[in-house]
């Protein structure tokens, strides 16, 4: 068995992607900065029957996630998908003009530092994997692809992770690896035909099984 290992789980979108994954057979592990709540939602998928552990990380601190996607490994198997979606804080989001140095060293620490700490941990296990089987998905807002000025820093930071995402889709892809990015406009909606959270696993999961497509946008609002 494998693992999903889910960066920024919580009862909306991660736990979604917990059940359509966990129903194809996949182990998951959740992590976030609260231990308390990855437990308490590893708790309901283990009673729907879903393998799943929570491990506490703080994804701007780059030896906290590393040390927690390998405990993922060994406790639940090799991570074979690693999603990156974690909700950025609200301190990220202030007007161009109002940007410092300063405010810009959280949302890069938070976007670029955070998802390149976490593939360097899990590429070697997908590497073992073999051929078309590893994948890393990117989950990101509108402003990854449409800077906004009053959200500077999540325009930048996001900007920056997408660029990386890029480049891992055509490295890794040479090596079977397959890179997907989900833009998400707006919130996240239950409910909603295009943004509900279930309707968004579908896609993750289809972009993952499909393995044909790099970046895909839902909404652009």
């Amino acid at each position: 068995m494998t693992t999903i290992a889910i960066i920024g789980a919580g009862r909306g979108l991660g736990a979604a992607v917990a059940r359509r994954f966990g129903a194809e057979g996949f182990s998951v592990a959740l992590i976030s900065r609260s231990q308390a709540k990855v437990d308490a939602l590893a708790e309901d998928l283990g009673k729907a029957g879903i393998p799943a552990r929570g491990f506490a990380a703080d994804v701007r601190n780059p030896e906290s996630i590393a040390a927690a996607l390998e405990a993922a490994a060994e406790t639940l198997g090799p991570v074979e998908v690693l999603q990156y979606s974690p909700l950025p804080q609200k301190d990220f989001m202030r007007p161009v003009l109002e940007t410092t140095v300063a405010d810009l060293k959280g949302p890069v620490e938070f976007s670029i530092y955070g998802p390149v700490a976490a593939v360097h941990q899990v590429l070697p296990g997908m590497r073992f994997l073999g051929e078309n089987r590893g994948t890393i998905l990117f989950v990101n807002g509108g402003s990854a692809v449409k800077p906004g000025r009053g959200v500077t820093g999540t325009s930048v930071a996001f900007a920056g992770q997408a660029a990386y995402a890029q480049l891992l889709n055509e490295v890794l892809g040479e090596e079977g690896i397959h890179v997907s990015q989900l833009i998400i406009g707006g919130r996240i909606i239950e409910g909603d035909p295009e943004k509900d959270p279930d309707v968004l696993a579908g896609v993750l999961w289809d972009l993952h099984t499909r393995r044909d497509t790099f970046r895909r946008q839902i909404s652009a609002d």
